[in-house]
This record gives C-alpha cells, sequence and structure tokens, in this order.
C-alpha cells in the first residue's frame, strides 16, 4: 500500500479511537442526535472554509452524482453517527469494541459482491490474524461475558452503523472516480448537517434543552468530534480509498480498539495490559498479510 494511505489511515484511525472518549463526554451533558447535528455542523463549516481558501469550486452536487452522495451522507454522516450515538447509550463499550472489528469484514464482502474485489487466501488469513489480535487486546474475559440478552436495542444499533461503514467505504470507493475526496466528502458532510439539524432542534424542544446548558468540557468535545473525526479522519480515509482497494483499507480499521486502549492509558491513567502489546503486535502482523495480498 502507498506510503500515504497507510499514513492517512493511522491518523484518521487514531481520531477516531480519541472519539469515544470524546463522544462519552459530550453524551454527559447532551442528548445524542444534539451531539450528531453540533458535530456535523462544525464539521461542514471546517470543508467550506478549507475548499475556500484551495480556490476549490463549489460544485459539489450533480445530476449525475445526487444520488450516490445522498446515500453516502446517509451511510457515512448524519444516519450513521446519528444510530451508533445513540445505541453507544444503551450498551456497554466493551460489546462496542466487539462489533467494530466487524465492520472490515463486512467491507470485504460488499466490495467483493459490489467493486469485484477478489478476496485472496492471503487477505482472509491476514483479516482474521488481525481480527485475533483485536480479541487479544480486549480480553477473552469481554468476550465470556458477552450476550445479546441485555441492552438489545443498543447492540443492534450498533451493528446497524458498522454496517452502514461497510456500505459507505465500498460506494466511496466507486465515486471517488468520478468526484475528488474532498469534494465529496465536503458534499455529504454538508448534506449530512442539513438533514440532522432539523431533527437536533426537534430533539431539544422535546427534552426542553438549552444550547447555553452545555458544558465546557462537552463543547470542546463536540468540536474535537467535528474537527479532527468527522472532517480530517473522514477526509483521510476518502483519500486512502483513492489510492489503494477498499477491501485494505477497511482492514486498518482493527487498529482502533488498540489505539483505544492507548489512548485511555494516556488520557484516563488507565493500565495497559500485556494484552495490549501482543494484540497490537498480531493486529500489525493481519494488516501487512492484507496489504500483500
Amino acid at each position: 500500500m502507498d506510503l500515504r494511505a497507510k499514513t492517512a489511515l493511522l491518523t484518521a484511525c487514531l481520531f477516531w479511537a480519541a472519539s469515544f472518549i470524546a463522544t462519552k463526554i459530550a453524551l454527559s451533558s447532551v442528548p445524542p442526535i444534539t451531539v450528531v447535528s453540533l458535530r456535523l455542523i462544525v464539521s461542514a463549516i471546517c470543508f467550506i472554509v478549507w475548499m475556500y481558501l484551495r480556490g476549490e469550486k463549489f460544485d459539489l452536487f450533480s445530476r449525475s452524482n445526487i444520488f450516490q452522495l445522498i446515500l453516502l451522507s446517509i451511510f457515512g454522516t448524519g444516519l450513521h453517527y446519528g444510530i451508533q450515538t445513540i445505541g453507544l447509550q444503551y450498551t456497554s463499550a466493551s460489546k462496542g469494541g466487539i462489533y467494530s472489528v466487524t465492520a472490515p469484514i463486512t467491507i470485504i464482502i460488499i466490495a467483493a459482491v459490489f467493486l469485484k474485489e477478489r478476496i485472496t487466501l492471503r487477505k482472509l488469513l491476514g483479516v482474521i490474524i488481525a481480527l485475533l489480535g483485536v480479541i487479544i487486546v480486549m480480553g477473552f474475559d469481554v468476550l465470556l461475558e458477552f450476550n445479546l440478552k441485555g441492552n438489545l436495542l443498543g447492540d443492534m444499533l450498533v451493528l446497524i452503523s458498522i454496517v452502514m461503514w461497510g456500505i459507505f467505504t465500498v460506494l466511496g470507493k466507486s465515486i471517488t472516480s468520478k468526484i475528488s475526496a474532498l469534494k465529496m466528502t465536503a458534499a455529504i458532510t454538508i448534506m449530512g448537517a442539513i438533514y440532522m439539524i432539523p431533527a437536533g432542534i426537534l430533539e431539544m424542544r422535546s427534552r426542553s434543552f438549552s444550547l447555553s446548558s452545555i458544558s465546557s468540557d462537552a463543547w470542546l468535545s463536540i468540536l474535537f468530534l467535528g474537527i479532527t473525526c468527522s472532517f480530517l479522519a473522514t477526509l483521510l480515509y476518502v483519500y486512502a480509498l483513492t489510492l489503494s482497494e477498499s477491501q485494505k483499507v477497511g482492514v486498518y480499521l482493527y487498529t482502533v480498539p488498540p489505539m483505544t486502549q492507548l489512548i485511555a492509558f494516556l488520557v484516563l491513567d488507565e493500565t495497559i495490559a500485556i494484552s495490549l502489546l501482543i494484540g497490537s503486535v498480531i493486529v500489525i502482523s493481519g494488516l501487512y498479510l492484507t496489504e500483500k495480498g
């Protein structure tokens, strides 16, 4: 894989790993749909400013790609973020982590069906090894305690959001030959913000919630989610799609759980277990095999 694609993917995954902590902080004082709406507003502003500074034309939408962009905005921004954020309110972090590792598998299957990307034995082996590494990082005790009986709504919502991201990855790959990564990501983010703003307003009214009641920590978290996770990370992810196969790009999502553990150690002073070190090495080994496949 191109070094630029590797750097972009690892940076994007680092931001997404930190997004879990930021989301939890934001949700402590802000309703979920409002968090998503504000996050997308911040991200949309970032894209508009960035395009203006680069002198890019704002010809984001055309009859030939409008339908694809609408689908991408649904599966990759507003509805995706909304479902996942609501789901995280009802399910545990450990379950969310377990569900997240199914994203590369979803991407590989969808890409094979719709983009005719070949599933080689080496790719498949790499995915399995990377998955094993993530399981080691999470700990087998988490898997043993895992069940679908509790918080079923949250479990299903998180799973749906992960499948949506798989669809977004494959659709995004198919449209990058027609429109630049910057314009595509800007278009779907702006569209997502437009249809999430009314949803956020309805939620605030139904809960008698005011923006003035948002704490400074929550505002900082929302700004972080909008600027780094929705703007920079998504742009970097789509940029990597223009340089490599969606299957190879998707498998990098396996690095998110180990990175989350590391960030929790640095920010929350949580202990780093030996399982994190061993699992991370195995994840990297799986990535290497998938790249070579």
